[in-house]
C-alpha cells in the first residue's frame, strides 16, 4: 500500500479514538455510560443500529455469497424487516418501561433474580462466539491488507490488532461515543460500497447488457436469482426459510440479544425505540444489496483484472474475493485507503457494540449482585464507571481470544463466512426467545425453568447441526436430514418456551431496580 493509504487509514483510527474520549467525560453513572442517559435521537440511533447489523460479515462475506452463488440471500433482509416490526410491536415496549440497566433485568423482574443471571449468562456465551465469528471475519480482509494472503498465523496477528483497537475506544467512550462513532462508520460503509461498484463496473469491458446476460446464463445457474419459492427446509434463503424461519430468527435477535436492544433503549421513549429499530432495517437492506452487487461485478471482472494465480486461489476459496481486490493494483492509491476504512468500519462498529452490551450485562446481572451478596457495593458513580471501563478491557481480550477459536471453528466446518456468523448465535437465541417470551405472554416460568429452557434450546441446536443432525435421523427417518441454520433458532424456541412453560411462577413479579 502507498503512504497516503496508511495516512488514511491512521487518521481514521486516531479520530475514533478522539471521539471516544471526548465522550468520556460525560459519562457521570451507569445510565449514562451504558444507555446515553436515554436521550439519543431516533436517527442516530437508527443509523447506529445499521452499524451493529452490518458487520464484517457483510462487507467481506456479502461478495462471497453472490460470487459464489445468487442473490437469494437477500430475501433474509426483508424477512428481518417482518422480525424488527414484530420486536417492536411484541417485546420492544415492555423492555423499554422495564427500566434496568440490560434486557435480562425484565427476566429478574418477572422470574427473580437467578433467571436474570442465568440468561445473562447465556447471553454472553452466545456473544463469545457471535463476535468472535464476527472479528474473524473481519480479521480475513486485514490479514490480506498485511500479508497479502489468510494463514492462519497472519489471521491471528490481524485478530489481536483489531481487537486491540476496538477496545480502547470502546472503554473510553460509553454507548453515547459508540452511538455517533457507529453513525459515522456505517456511513463510510456505505460509500465505500458505492465507490467500489463504480470502480469494478468502469474495469469490466463488457457493456451493462452483456454482464446481465453472463449471470444469468452462468455456468452455475442463474446468479441474479432473487426468489427461490421450492418448499425445502434445507435451503437457507428460500422464500420460505427467508420470510418465516429468518423472520423469526431477527425477531429474537431484536428482542433477546442486549447488544442490538441496548441501541433502542438510549432512545427518549418507547415509540422511538420502535421505529428506530423498523428503521435500521429498512436501511440495511440497500447496503446489503449494494455489497451483492460487489460480488456479482466481481464474478466478472477477475478474469480481467486479476492475476491468474489469485483467480485460481479464489476458486478455491473466496472468502476473500473483495479483500483481494481492494488490496490489488486495480485500485487507486488513497481510494484503496478509503476502501480499507470502509472495511476496518464495518468490523469494529458490530465489534465495539459488543463489548459494550457485555460489559453491561456482566456489571449489572452478574458483578453488582455478586458485590452485594457479599456485603461490598460500589458507593459512588464514579466507582461504578471506572470498574465498568475497567470490565470494557477485560471483555474486549476475551472477545479477542474467541474469536481465534472461531477461525479454527470456520476453517473445520466449511461454510461460507455469512452463514457460519448467524448459525453460530442460534445457539444462545433459541432458549432465550422461549424464556423471553414465556415471560411476556404467560404467567408461567419460574427460575428453574427458565435454566432449563436455555439448556435446552441450545442442546436442540446442537442436535440439528448438519453432521450430528445426519447421525441421528439416518437411523430414525430411514434417510439423512438436512435443516438449513435459519430454522435451528424457530425450532429450538418453541420447545424452550414449552419447557419454560413448565414451572410454575413461585413469586410475584417485583420491581427491577436500576
Amino acid at each position: 500500500m502507498a503512504i497516503i493509504d496508511w495516512i488514511i487509514i491512521a487518521f481514521f483510527l486516531v479520530a475514533l479514538t478522539g471521539i471516544g474520549f471526548y465522550f468520556s467525560k460525560k459519562s457521570k453513572n451507569l445510565e449514562d455510560y451504558f444507555l446515553g442517559g436515554r436521550s439519543m435521537p431516533m436517527w442516530l440511533v437508527a443509523f447506529a443500529a445499521v452499524g451493529t447489523s452490518i458487520s464484517a460479515g457483510t462487507f467481506v462475506g456479502s461478495p462471497q455469497i453472490a460470487f459464489d452463488g445468487n442473490y437469494t440471500y437477500i430475501m433474509m433482509s426483508v424477512g428481518a424487516i417482518f422480525g424488527g416490526i414484530l420486536a417492536a410491536l411484541v417485546i420492544l415496549p415492555t423492555l423499554y418501561k422495564a427500566n434496568s440497566i440490560t434486557i435480562y433485568g425484565y427476566i429478574g423482574n418477572r422470574f427473580g433474580n437467578g433467571s436474570k443471571t442465568a440468561t445473562s449468562i447465556m447471553f454472553l456465551i452466545g456473544q463469545l462466539l457471535t463476535s468472535g465469528s464476527r472479528l474473524f471475519i473481519a480479521a480475513i480482509a486485514v490479514s490480506v491488507m498485511l500479508y497479502g494472503q489468510i494463514s492462519f498465523s497472519f489471521l491471528v496477528i490481524s485478530i489481536i490488532l483489531l481487537g486491540v483497537i476496538s477496545t480502547i475506544y470502546t472503554m473510553a467512550g460509553g454507548i453515547k461515543g459508540l452511538i455517533y462513532i457507529d453513525t459515522f462508520q456505517i456511513l463510510l460503509v456505505i460509500g465505500t460500497g458505492i465507490l467500489s461498484i463504480i470502480l469494478i463496473y468502469n474495469a469490466i469491458p463488457e457493456s451493462f447488457g452483456e454482464i446481465i446476460g453472463t449471470l444469468r446464463h452462468a455456468p452455475e445457474g442463474n446468479k441474479l436469482k432473487l426468489i427461490d419459492p421450492s418448499f425445502s427446509f434445507a435451503e437457507p434463503y428460500n422464500l420460505m426459510g427467508a420470510l418465516i424461519a429468518c423472520a423469526i430468527f431477527k425477531f429474537a435477535q431484536f428482542s433477546t440479544d442486549h447488544e442490538f436492544v441496548q441501541r433502542q433503549l438510549t432512545c427518549r421513549s418507547v415509540k422511538k425505540a420502535s421505529v428506530s429499530l423498523i428503521w435500521s432495517q429498512l436501511i440495511s437492506l440497500p447496503v446489503v444489496v449494494i455489497f451483492m452487487i460487489i460480488g456479482s461485478l466481481l464474478y466478472i471482472a477477475y478474469p480481467h483484472i486479476m492475476p491468474q494465480e489469485t483467480v485460481a486461489t479464489i476458486a478455491q476459496d473466496s472468502r476473500d474475493v473483495f479483500p483481494q481486490y481492494i488490496c490489488s493494483s486495480n485500485v487507486p492509491a488513497g481510494i484503496r485507503g478509503l476502501m480499507i476504512v470502509g472495511l476496518l468500519a464495518a468490523a469494529l462498529s458490530s465489534f465495539n457494540s459488543a463489548i459494550n452490551s457485555m460489559t453491561s450485562s456482566f456489571v449489572d446481572d452478574i458483578y453488582k449482585p455478586l458485590r452485594e451478596r457479599f456485603n461490598r457495593p460500589e458507593q459512588t458513580n464514579k466507582q461504578k464507571v471506572r470498574t465498568s471501563r475497567i470490565m470494557v478491557l477485560g471483555m474486549g481480550a476475551v472477545l479477542t481470544s474467541f474469536a481465534i477459536v472461531a477461525c479454527v471453528m470456520q476453517e473445520a466446518g466449511g461454510q461460507n463466512l455469512v452463514d457460519f456468523a448467524l448459525g453460530i448465535m442460534s445457539f444462545s437465541y433459541a432458549g432465550m426467545l422461549g424464556v423471553f417470551l414465556c415471560a411476556v405472554w404467560t404467567k408461567r416460568g419460574n427460575t428453574v425453568s427458565v435454566i432449563s429452557a436455555l439448556v435446552v434450546g441450545a442442546l436442540v441446536v446442537l442436535a440439528l447441526q448438519p453432521n450430528i443432525l445426519a447421525g441421528w435421523s439416518e437411523p430414525l427417518f430411514g434417510t439423512a436430514l438436512n435443516i438449513a441454520w435459519p430454522w435451528w433458532c424457530p425450532i429450538g424456541a418453541v420447545i424452550s418456551f414449552g419447557v419454560c412453560c413448565l414451572g410454575k411462577s413461585k413469586q410475584e413479579p417485583t420491581i427491577c431496580n436500576k
